[in-house]
């Protein structure tokens, strides 16, 4: 009983360490082992070419976009701030205009 609990836990072994490394070699690109110990290269077709060129372009757009997004959020939230603080200082010069002279309304 314990030898086949030893084989099954090799075989284990050496079948995730399998699956660990083709992980890693797909995810890094490099060629991956068949069956046979051989490697395939990976194929590189037209349309993977295509969408990786359109994939690009969109995350080009999206940078654009973002960037574009923080200078509205800016001019919103800066802007409106001081505008209604141009707004109250204009009030009060207003008021101080339209107080007789030697006393100030409130």
């Amino acid at each position: 009983m314990d030898r086949e609990i030893m084989i099954a836990l090799i075989v284990l072994a050496v079948t995730v360490g399998w699956l660990i490394n083709n992980w890693i070699r797909a995810k890094h690109g490099y060629p991956l082992e068949n069956d046979w110990g051989g490697l395939v290269e990976k194929t590189d077709t037209e349309e993977n070419k295509r969408l990786r060129e359109e994939n690009r372009e969109l995350n080009d757009k999206l940078d654009t976009m973002q960037d574009r997004m923080i200078v509205l959020e800016k001019i919103v939230t800066d802007r409106g701030y001081s505008l209604s603080e141009e707004i109250e200082a204009l009030r009060d010069d207003r008021r101080k205009q339209d107080a007789p002279q030697g006393r100030e309304r409130a």
